[in-house]
């Protein structure tokens, strides 16, 4: 079960339960693999509703991998999220409110 205090959220891909959560590591990864000028961007993005799948995709990677998934951003893609592409961008944002705030 994912500790929300931990920052932690679920995800289910391809039929199994995965934890993820954003470690300072995987928001190092995440402002590198985006390029963004930092993660208030990003935040801002998910606040105004302005976010896009690339955003979505690598915060999932980065929560993920922190997590201990050992899968590639390629193996993200090509996986079935259950929920599909809308719980994929709520589990996103809960990593994102989780990483800088309460539950």
């Amino acid at each position: 079960m994912a500790n929300p205090w931990a920052g932690e959220v679920a995800v289910t891909i391809d039929g199994e339960r995965h934890v993820a959560k954003l470690t300072l590591g995987a928001l190092a990864e995440l402002e590198d693999a985006l390029g963004a000028g930092g993660l208030v961007p990003l935040i801002e993005r998910f606040d105004t509703g302005g976010y896009g799948t690339r955003d979505v995709v690598a915060l999932l990677l980065a929560g993920l991998r922190a997590g201990g998934w050992r899968g590639s951003a390629a193996e993200l893609m090509a996986a079935e999220i259950e929920g599909g592409p809308l719980e994929a961008a709520r589990v996103a944002a809960a990593l994102l409110a989780r990483a800088f705030g309460a539950p």
